[in-house]
């Protein structure tokens, strides 16, 4: 039987993160499968080996204490896709199966650690950070004793980046550690502290999944070559 990596459905671009998965790097072995809030197959999460939660809409504000209305606020939240997404990640941790978190996804687990987020990280960031016509790109600083930096082998690089919220620094969740920072001290990616009895979990804010040359950029590259044999190993 295959071994299945459960992607989050997604409002937005919910083909790269398929797409992202070759028929080589699945192989004979793997096999993806939507976990999707509208249909609601909660069924299929304890069938997955693995979880990929993506980006998408801004996590409804009373998950963490929130206030609205603010800049960018989206037209509508989706507080169907932020309970199902909870169940999966709540699942994940109580069975130790391996995730990965884009954006949205890096954003959520922080909440569901119990941590905050900025509604709206403000114009100036914004201008390096929220999608145009096209994913902003800027640089990365990754953290020297972290999963990430022994996973990628880099300790810079440039990324994409599509949001206007991000992780409040002063609002971590529990037992996470920050792994990147932008130039501008915009938290890029975390991962568990204390990684005694847990599985694999990484969370990066931007897109590995449709970023500009990530057949060959480790910030892309290496990190779903590591989450695929994370799973494989489950």
């Amino acid at each position: 039987m295959k071994k299945k990596i459960g992607i989050s459905l997604t409002e937005a671009s919910a083909p790269n993160y398929q797409h992202w998965f070759t028929p080589a790097e699945l192989g004979e072995d793997l096999e993806l499968v939507i976990l999707s809030y509208i249909d609601d197959n909660v069924e299929d999460i304890p069938r997955c080996d693995g979880f990929v939660l993506t980006g998408g809409v801004d996590v409804l504000p009373s998950y963490y204490g929130g206030s609205t209305p603010y800049p960018h606020q989206p037209s509508h939240f989706s507080p169907e896709r932020d309970a199902f997404e909870k169940k999966i990640y709540e699942y994940s941790q109580q069975q130790h199966i391996p995730v990965l978190g884009i954006c949205r996804g890096l954003q959520y687990i922080n909440i569901l650690e119990g941590g905050k987020v900025y509604e709206d990280i403000g114009e100036a960031a914004n201008n390096i950070h929220k999608k145009d016509t096209a994913d902003k790109i800027h640089d990365v600083t990754i953290r020297e004793n972290t999963l990430l930096h022994s996973i990628t082998g880099v300790t810079s690089g440039q990324v994409n980046s599509a949001h206007h919220q991000a992780i409040h620094p002063g609002h971590l969740g529990r037992n996470l550690m920050i792994s990147a920072t932008s130039t501008d001290n915009i938290i890029e990616g975390i991962e568990f502290e204390d990684k005694t009895d847990k599985a694999f979990m990484l969370c990066v804010q931007w897109h590995p999944e449709r970023m500009p040359n990530k057949e060959t950029n480790p910030l892309s590259q290496k990190i779903k070559a590591q989450f695929i044999q994370a799973v494989r190993n489950h």
